[in-house]
């Protein structure tokens, strides 16, 4: 479609900038003589060539994943729960990550072991919720949701006790650092390992895509249409939450995207789910590498992305309020 056809320019025009911007600025033929030129080919390396291969495409093939992955957990929790103003870690996911992240920078473990760690416990959160859900009397969508809430304030108020154990001088700093959110520790090793997963699980979601049309209906009005309702709806947020872990394993706490982007989506291309799901992929890893290059290129030291995406999504979000405060009546 014409809207996914200009974004995708918008994005390799944004890619371009990414790469002259920053601290170390090049040129645009600095940028395309260093991509002409990889450093497996044995070519002679120069600063331009490390600049663009060793520190700002790691950054950048992050930022992508995490800003499309992020946005399409986004639509797809807003279209599980019905509700346009639901977002990724509506289920403890980001608390759950928070908390498994704190825990091990407080017991000193490298950044590896670290990121696993908000994976697993953005993981378990979720599963916390979903348990505590089947627990309560059946009640569809609002069972997931107080199953969520009481899993979020579990691990929200766990998190807030490993701050209050950790060293103030040396682990406290540490884990608000992380939280806040940063692309500076990505590296090809990395995206290595972390990249296929996302990928997969982004093309499974885009693929799946239109069953979301059906689960914004009524569930009498899903299941008449033969879709089994309940499966349909875990196998979305099992997907969602995988996404959105994976994501605050690489970069930590990251706001707003997956609220915003959809609300976005929705305004330039409409509702139906398989057009808005890759919309969604595009504007979200669009906003995050250009969220990630202001981070890098406004002052000497860098700027957690968090701090960014917070400023700047709750002023777009104002925005686009006022331009769909109707639609979702």
């Amino acid at each position: 479609m014409l809207q996914l056809s200009f974004m995708v320019i918008i994005g390799i025009l944004t890619l371009v900038v990414a790469l002259c911007c920053g601290r170390y600025d090049l040129t645009v033929r600095q940028v395309f003589y260093a991509l002409s030129a990889p450093p497996w080919l044995g070519h002679p390396g120069n600063i331009a060539d490390i600049v663009v291969w060793d520190a700002r495409l790691p950054r950048i093939a992050a930022a992508i994943l995490v800003g499309a992955a992020l946005g399409c957990a986004g639509n797809t929790y807003q279209a599980v729960f019905r509700n346009p103003l639901v977002s990724p870690d509506l289920m403890g996911v980001l608390s759950g990550s928070a908390f498994g992240a704190a825990l091990l920078i407080v017991l000193g473990m490298p950044l590896a072991l670290v990121q696993s760690g908000a994976f697993m416990g953005g993981l378990v959160a979720v599963g916390v919720g979903l348990m505590v859900a089947s627990l309560l009397p059946e009640g569809g969508l609002l069972t997931l949701l107080l199953g969520g809430l009481i899993a979020n304030a579990v691990f929200t108020a766990l998190l807030s006790l490993v701050k209050y154990l950790a060293d103030p001088l040396d682990q406290l700093p540490a884990v608000i650092d992380w939280l806040l959110g940063s692309l500076a520790s990505s590296h090809w090793s990395q995206l290595a390992l972390l990249a296929p997963p996302v990928v997969v699980l982004l093309a499974l979601l885009i693929w799946k895509s239109p069953l979301l049309d059906v689960l914004t209906l009524s569930d009498d009005e899903a299941q008449s249409l033969g879709i089994p309702v309940k499966r349909t709806r875990w196998f979305f947020i099992l997907l969602a939450t995988l996404l959105s872990s994976l994501t605050i394993s690489m970069a930590g706490i990251i706001g707003w995207v997956g609220l915003l982007v959809p609300h976005i989506a929705r305004l330039l291309i409409g509702a139906e789910h398989r057009h808005t799901m890759p919309l969604c992929a595009l504007l979200g890893a669009i906003g995050m590498i250009l969220a990630d290059t202001v981070a890098r290129s406004i002052s000497s030291g860098e700027v957690p992305l968090g701090i960014i995406t917070e400023l700047v999504g709750a002023l777009a979000f104002i925005i686009v309020l006022q331009r769909v405060q109707g639609s979702w009546r």
